[in-house]
């Protein structure tokens, strides 16, 4: 098991400190970019409906992430609901927009890490973190103070705000962000975020300042670095190719990408005109070709369409 970031920041004090600079965000929110600014400390809420309690919706061992995150043991997964998008095609919107789960404090937080440290998972993976980063800094100083030990994994949309990043930095020991769009009113439009692109290539390049490029240890699970995701959608709706040769040339084609291939019409999705449809070999295809031609050198790819799709290439 290696020594997670936050531990230092535990041991000096300043893990507390960040934890309790994060909370007071929360009276005038600007956790994430949307920026409601409205009062979570006194039960008003914003586009990710959440207060100061944090929504869980689940919390178990996790075996189908990419292999350096979920490797022989696991990921320690715990599932936040809610969300500061409004993605059109989620596949789990009972979660993030049906906000599905239990309402919990920082102490029930941080005993769902131990649970899963004792579970001898890999890591802590945390999906769609951002809108309880207070809630999340807290429990962790209550968990460590208990013995936790586990390397923390910050599972996101990539649409984060930078202070916010900021009080991560050094606590967050493997970023795993999504590169969803690489068109702002594309983004808008199917997720409901404002400037996506934007924040997104900023939150990246912090991303990569704080922890560089992904380092394995010999057993070949993530011990520091960025690993992004990228879906492909039908109609190229996420301009894969953009997305692609802005990772090449900012942070470098060493720096792994994790192209999926299973978006499928889910929610709104099944009655949008574009997005009614499953993805084509032929659009995954196209995709993996970018791949090579930025000459990525590391990263994942799923081509499990070619047992569904018989899409000519051509």
């Amino acid at each position: 098991m290696s020594y997670p970031s936050y531990l230092k920041l535990y041991e000096t004090g300043e893990l507390a400190e960040r934890a309790a600079t994060a909370w007071e965000v929360l009276r005038h929110c600007t956790i994430c970019p949307q920026n409601c600014r409205c009062d979570r400390t006194a039960g008003k809420t914003g586009v990710c409906h959440s207060g100061t309690e944090a929504i869980v919706a689940s919390w178990n061992v996790h075996r189908r992430e990419e292999p350096p995150i979920s490797g022989t043991r696991g990921a320690g997964t715990i599932f936040f609901g809610y969300c500061q998008a409004r993605c059109t095609y989620c596949q789990n919107f009972s979660l993030s927009q049906g906000g599905l789960g239990h309402r919990v404090g920082p102490e029930r937080l941080a005993d769902m890490m131990l649970y899963l440290q004792k579970k001898r998972c890999h890591n802590l993976d945390l999906v769609t973190p951002t809108h309880f980063v207070p809630q999340i800094l807290a429990a962790l100083v209550i968990a460590c103070e208990k013995g936790l030990r586990l390397p923390l994994v910050y599972n996101c949309a990539g649409y984060e705000n930078l202070e916010t990043l900021k009080l991560l930095d050094g606590v967050v020991d493997v970023y795993l962000p999504d590169a969803k769009y690489s068109d702002n009113k594309k983004a808008l439009r199917t997720s409901k975020m404002p400037r996506y692109v934007d924040h997104n290539q900023a939150s990246l390049r912090e991303m990569y300042r704080q922890v560089g490029p992904l380092e394995v240890d010999d057993e070949g699970i993530a011990r520091r670095g960025i690993l992004i995701r990228h879906l492909v959608m039908p109609e190229d709706v996420s301009g894969t190719r953009e997305v692609l040769r802005w990772i090449a040339e900012e942070l470098g084609p060493d720096t792994p990408v994790s192209l999926m291939d299973q978006y499928f019409p889910a929610w709104k999705a099944v009655n949008d005109p574009v997005l009614n449809r499953r993805l084509s070999w032929a659009e995954y295809k196209t995709a993996l070709d970018a791949l090579d031609e930025f000459n990525f050198t590391a990263g994942f790819v799923q081509e499990d369409l070619v047992e569904v799709d018989t899409t000519s290439d051509t």
